[in-house]
């Protein structure tokens, strides 16, 4: 095997094992960072909400709850909930992929009950009521989707709607019934907040970004390899090679070579400066043979 091959080889065992580990790093990286732009969307869809559901309870519920009307007819624009969620849904006009839920077990309207997922969320905070924030991922028919949860807990003014149907408003009772969303306990976990975010796109993006760097590490290490190769060449294989053939014919007898050109101060201009003396050496020895 010659000397380059053998050079090309370690090269390529050098600069692929290096490569691999740092394109798993960076691969673990971009997908990491892609997760995070997701999370921080779904954070401030989070808090756009509450910021909605906030406003609503003390500010638009109060003023509507003061008019008559709200005696005999139920608005549903006192809710927080409802709010926050017409809200959101004026936002999917144009991200249709992002969702909102305010799911409950035990909801007044049915259209607020938790799925089977939303309801495993729903356990998970119960069981962990410690934790005041649940992020997760799952699959969805568009793909993969990054979800925030944040726990609906039974507040004092909570009970006014859903505690017994005795002393819920007349006006609820009369547009939803009296047979859901009552018994609600003070302080309980009866539902969640739940935002969830489309990963397709910068899953895209991330996957998009570690394929572009990986053809720039395959031209780098074919630019490397090129530049090297040419490099061990001129430097050292081409004056071994002019060494080696001059060797083979002193070897044969040819003892009138010119000296071989010696440049700069490196071993293999060492190497030649020792083989011209040599053959001169080689020479004289010849002359006095004769």
């Amino acid at each position: 095997m010659k000397l380059l091959t053998k050079f090309n080889l370690i090269l390529l065992v050098l600069f692929g094992t290096g490569g691999l580990i740092i394109s798993q790093v960076i691969h673990s990286f971009l997908i990491s960072n892609a997760r995070r732009e997701v999370l921080q969307e779904a954070g401030l869809m989070m808090a756009s909400a509450k910021s909605v559901r906030d406003y609503t309870s003390s500010d638009i519920g109060p003023l509507l709850q003061e008019r008559t009307i709200y005696k005999r007819k139920f608005l549903a624009e006192t809710v927080p909930f409802f709010a926050a969620t017409t809200t959101f849904n004026d936002l999917r006009q144009e991200y249709p992929d992002y969702t909102y839920r305010e799911a409950t077990l035990n909801p007044t309207n049915l259209e607020d009950r938790a799925a089977d997922w939303e309801g495993d969320v729903i356990a998970y905070l119960r069981d962990h009521p410690k934790e005041k924030q649940v992020t997760g991922e799952r699959e969805t028919a568009i793909g993969r989707s990054l979800y925030v949860a944040l726990p609906i807990t039974v507040e004092p003014p909570c009970l006014e709607c859903h505690s017994r149907p005795g002393v819920a408003p007349p006006a609820l009772i009369s547009t939803y019934g009296s047979s859901n969303g009552f018994g609600w306990v003070l302080g309980d976990i009866v539902g969640a907040q739940i935002v969830s975010v489309p990963m397709s796109l910068p899953l895209q993006r991330a996957n998009q970004a570690f394929h572009l760097l990986l053809a720039y590490l395959l031209a780098t290490l074919v630019a490397t390899i090129v530049i090297l190769d040419a490099a061990v060449y001129f430097i050292v294989i081409r004056p071994l090679k002019l060494v080696s053939e001059a060797a083979d014919r002193v070897s044969k007898g040819e003892t009138n070579l010119p000296t071989l050109p010696v440049k700069g101060g490196d071993e293999i201009a060492a190497l030649t400066a020792s083989f011209n003396r040599m053959q001169v050496s080689l020479a004289k020895a010849f002359k006095l043979l004769g």
